[in-house]
């Protein structure tokens, strides 16, 4: 004879009730201060390269590249900018070598410092900018330097590997430095400013949870 539901639970026990809702693993969670660590940590990183790349880009490499002309500047270290006097002199005095060879920085340093720098300051933005329009405001300067200062970079090297110097080539070329260090500058201010408004955000009272009825 057949048993009951009655009889078999009490043989065999109760079933098992299953979870109403979907098993969350609690380990895996992951906390804000972990995050925010991870985040920090990527940006000591960026911050630590960027440095590393300025220095070795134009205080040390472009300034030693002036042994290889006669003493004249480098366009990239000129932040106000150069004429074709100065371009023409430049020319004259570098030889195919020291062309060559800061056309390979431009593609190796003149590169990287850009990219880095540029990332690096559109993150450090993004963790302590909570407004989303301020936060894209402020990411358009850091995109503008990178893209200016390769562009540059490119300017350059054509300008002064050209048969003929030409005058429009020179103004393009200087414009585009004298618009990256700008941008540059206006980038530093930007990251401050983000930095001073995620300080002040960190320092604000949490708002006061309501009073129960």
């Amino acid at each position: 004879m057949a048993k009951t539901p009655a009889q078999r639970a009490k043989k065999h026990g109760a079933a098992p009730t299953l979870p109403s809702g979907p098993v969350v693993n609690a380990s895996t969670r992951r906390r804000p201060a972990k995050a925010q660590g991870n985040a920090n940590l990527i940006l000591i990183a960026g911050a630590v390269a960027s440095l590393f790349l300025f220095w070795y880009f134009h205080l040390l490499t472009l300034n030693q590249m002036t042994d290889l002309s006669g003493g004249l500047a480098m366009p990239d270290s000129m932040v106000f900018g150069f004429g074709a006097t100065h371009v023409e002199a430049l020319r004259s005095a570098m030889n195919a070598d020291a062309m060559g060879q800061l056309q390979f920085v431009h593609k190796t340093a003149g590169t990287l410092f850009p990219l880095v720098f540029g990332l690096s300051a559109m993150t450090l933005i993004a963790i302590n900018v909570a407004k989303k329009w301020l936060r894209r405001l402020l990411w358009v300067f850091p995109v503008l330097f990178a893209g200016i200062q390769l562009w540059a970079n490119v300017a350059i090297d054509r300008m002064l590997s050209a048969k003929a110097l030409d005058a429009g080539a020179v103004t393009l070329a200087s414009v585009l430095v004298v618009a990256s260090w700008f941008l540059l500058v206006v980038t530093l201010a930007g990251m401050g400013f983000a930095l001073y408004a995620g300080l002040r955000r960190k320092a604000a009272p949490a708002p006061e949870a309501p009073a129960a009825p």
